[in-house]
């Protein structure tokens, strides 16, 4: 991934992040709302050597103090040191309880002792920490004394810091866990983040159909939460930012394949509700309001709808043509005041995909070729069915509906081998339901301009604002 990727990563998951960041503070602050506070008091204890006045002395004197400090300080946590602090105190633990409370650390290079005790009581770790050193001075005393009555330790520990009773206690460190709860959270949160983006296969944006394909990628329509109330956009609202983009897809497909003479195209898609049907019949319009001769023929013999759609009688139509119950002139009807012309699909015939194969099927293309300027074949999907495969290997040329948020890479892979299969040429894609809002927002820059509008708003009241702005 790119630096782009993780940063569109986090404006897309950045509600996700924030609730883990803020559950793991709320967390971190209930653990430390309900830990009992501890205290810590340290007491030190200097080490010295009773040695003569010469410098040979005294530096032989400083080198046995070093080598011993650190047998002293792992002398505190042993029973012999322990035991009198216990029945001094009147703790009523053992041996084996108070050692957890205290730690005894030499600093390096150093003749101190440091001696810290951690207990919940401020009085108890600093009455402890006092007693500790105390008992440590006389074990030591008592076992570097030699044997007689006029013998002298050659060792002196003297208490050099007497521990005080501490104000503040040493955990919970509230402040510390909140921002590790932050920490923790936010870095859970973006792992999550990138994890899901890695396993989402499915397509959302013009760089997820170039990781999958080469084909051109011919246009991009944006969502339209109405479109099942108005799917032919183009004639109900010419001016909306969609019709828009259905022209803008028109524009690049006059310089689609220009080495072919034929300008015949299967519209089709991966799988169902992609948009496919409303894709071409909305280009159908766009084609023939720039004055070219255009037929939409509905090709998908399973689940037509180019009829309803245009609102014309489909009960005769492709699947007549076919078995020879009706001639072509007859069933061809004309859409609207431009050059549209519209083929139904006709009764839902038990065999579609060897109609659609049928050298008959061949015939009546290469006459649409020589009559019309355009012809639109709405097919069905490639995936369930072979129709489209099988029609576009005839046609000469596939543009495939790619709807962003629905279909998934692997599907448009097979889309595309079931194409390669046949022979079929892919002569682009179209990105249908793409955002407006968001990361993965479809607006200026890419195949149209001023996506930044509302299409939920009505169209009249759009007209008047544009209207406004003019004025």
């Amino acid at each position: 991934m790119e630096l782009r990727d993780y940063i569109r990563i986090l404006r897309k998951s950045w509600v996700m992040i924030l609730l883990l960041a803020l559950v793991a503070v709320g967390a971190a602050s209930t653990f430390s709302i309900l830990q009992t506070p501890k205290f810590s008091a340290t007491s030190k204890v200097f080490v010295s050597t009773q040695s003569g006045g010469t410098t040979s002395d005294l530096v032989q004197g400083s080198s046995f103090t070093i080598q011993r400090v650190k047998t002293y300080s792992d002398l505190v946590n042993t029973p012999i040191v322990l035991l009198p602090v216990i029945g001094s105190l009147n703790l009523g633990i053992t041996a084996d309880d108070l050692v957890k409370k205290i730690t005894a650390s030499a600093p390096l290079d150093t003749s101190i002792i440091e001696i810290t005790v951690i207990d919940t009581d401020p009085v108890r770790a600093a009455e402890i920490a006092n007693a500790t050193s105390q008992s440590l001075t006389a074990v030591v005393q008592d076992i570097e004394t030699p044997v007689g009555t006029d013998a002298v330790s050659p060792v002196k520990l003297t208490r050099a810091q007497e521990a005080s009773v501490p104000s503040v206690p040493v955990s919970p460190n509230v402040p510390l866990n909140i921002a590790l709860g932050a920490l923790v959270g936010l870095a859970l949160g973006v792992g999550l983040a990138v994890l899901r983006e890695t396993l989402d296969t499915r397509i959302r944006n013009e760089r997820d159909v170039e990781s999958v394909t080469d084909a051109a990628i011919l246009g991009g329509i944006v969502f339209d939460p109405k479109a099942q109330d108005r799917p032919l956009i183009v004639h109900v609202d010419p001016r909306s930012p969609r019709a828009e983009s259905f022209r803008t897809l028109r524009t690049n497909l006059q310089f689609l394949d220009v080495g072919r003479t034929d300008r015949s195209f299967v519209i089709t898609s991966s799988i169902e509700s992609e948009g496919k049907s409303t894709t071409g019949a909305n280009l159908a319009i766009a084609l023939a309001d720039s004055g070219a001769t255009v037929l939409l023929v509905d090709a998908d013999l399973r689940r037509p709808k180019i009829a309803e759609y245009m609102g014309i009688d489909g009960t005769v139509g492709l699947t007549d043509l076919l078995v020879g119950r009706a001639e072509l002139k007859d069933i061809v009807q004309p859409w609207g005041k431009g050059k549209l012309y519209v083929l139904p699909a006709g009764m839902v015939p038990p065999n579609p995909s060897e109609l659609l194969g049928s050298a008959r099927m061949s015939h009546f293309i290469g006459e649409f070729n020589k009559t019309f300027d355009v012809v639109i074949f709405d097919a069905p999907p490639l995936l369930p069915v072979t129709d489209a495969a099988i029609l576009a290997k005839n046609v000469g040329g596939a543009i495939i509906v790619v709807a962003a948020g629905r279909t998934q890479k692997g599907q448009l892979k097979g889309a595309l081998s079931a194409l390669d299969t046949v022979g079929a040429t892919v002569s682009g894609l179209v990105l249908t339901m793409l955002p407006t809002k968001g990361p993965d927002a479809y607006g200026y820059g890419h195949y149209g301009y001023g996506y930044g509008e509302d299409l939920t708003e009505p169209p009249a009241k759009r007209k008047s604002r544009s209207l406004t702005k003019v004025k």
